[in-house]
């Protein structure tokens, strides 16, 4: 089960059925509304009905080089489960995430030597980050633009640190809203910003609901990396031009969920407490799983 604090016009449930396990697998929205998730958090986790819970919309950590920050809301919604295990996601961020750049580069219709990414925040997805450095990829990390508005460009990985350590403990007690379109700004219409970045990108990553936040009418031949697509996203893409669109985590009935929901599967499937987990744990199910990107030709 997810609860997200993203638009409950988002909503999706399946049944599916991985390794001889059935899995019904299900978010809920509570458009923005802390308490409202909280309560519902509480009010499953007493039921006994959930065998795990994903946070979407919020994450517990921001990850850099040098550590990880804890952010204040995502701890008081973790503080509200007592007895389920719950995860944010971030497990998969720093394993399967960097499984999928490696996977890319041997697919021949992709190349990333010195090729232009637009990463919207590398904090929230640092093991992505991560790869496409190694991959020899020139970056351009938005996590100052996107999150807190400033017109300022981060282009390395001891940068991105360097800001992490300065700006997260301070950041980390803000409301998540202030740094992340929750409820109903999810389904307002992009403010165009930073088109320059976009248009100068091969590539563009990152958490949908930052890379649409400012997002231009054309994006034409641009590849775009995320998850937690629905159907109508995926429209809006095509239209823009987008060439091709690759999520992180697999389509379930049209729909690819968000990390925290995959990881929240996983963690069942392991049968460890998250503390417990490591990310050997993380890959072995993803190869028992064959889990592999999504790749989708839009134009």
């Amino acid at each position: 089960m997810s609860v997200s604090l993203g638009s409950s016009k988002r909503d999706h449930k399946v049944e599916i059925d991985v390794l001889g396990e059935h899995f019904s697998i299900e978010r809920i929205g509570t458009d923005g509304d802390l308490r409202k998730a909280g309560a519902l958090l509480r009010e499953l986790d007493e039921s006994g009905a959930v065998d795990a819970f994903g946070l979407g919309g919020i994450d517990i950590y921001l990850y850099s080089k040098r550590g990880r920050f804890a952010l204040r809301d995502g701890l008081k919604l973790m503080a509200a489960v007592t007895k389920t295990p719950v995860v944010d996601g971030s497990g998969l961020k720093n394993t399967l995430e960097r499984e999928v750049i490696k996977a890319l580069q041997s697919d021949e219709r992709f190349s990333f030597r010195d090729r232009n990414v637009l990463m919207v925040c590398a904090m929230d997805r640092f093991g992505m980050a991560e790869a496409f450095v190694e991959a020899g990829c020139k970056m351009v990390f938005g996590d100052l633009m996107f999150t807190l508005g400033k017109d300022q460009v981060i282009h390395t990985i001891e940068e991105l640190a360097d800001y992490a350590e300065k700006l997260l403990p301070e950041i980390s007690k803000l409301p998540i809203g202030f740094l992340y379109p929750i409820g109903k700004k999810q389904d307002m219409q992009p403010d165009v910003k930073y088109t320059e970045f976009y248009q100068n990108a091969d590539y563009i990553a990152g958490d949908y609901h930052f890379i649409r936040k400012h997002m231009p009418p054309r994006l034409d031949g641009k590849t775009v990396l995320t998850n937690t697509v629905t159907k109508e996203d995926i429209e809006e893409l095509r239209i823009r031009g987008v060439r091709y669109l690759v999520t992180t985590t697999p389509e379930f009935e049209g729909r690819s969920f968000g990390t925290n929901v995959l990881e929240a599967m996983l963690l069942a499937m392991i049968g460890k407490k998250w503390e417990e987990v490591v990310a050997d744990d993380y890959l072995e199910m993803i190869r028992k799983m064959q889990l592999k990107p999504r790749i989708e030709r839009l134009n």
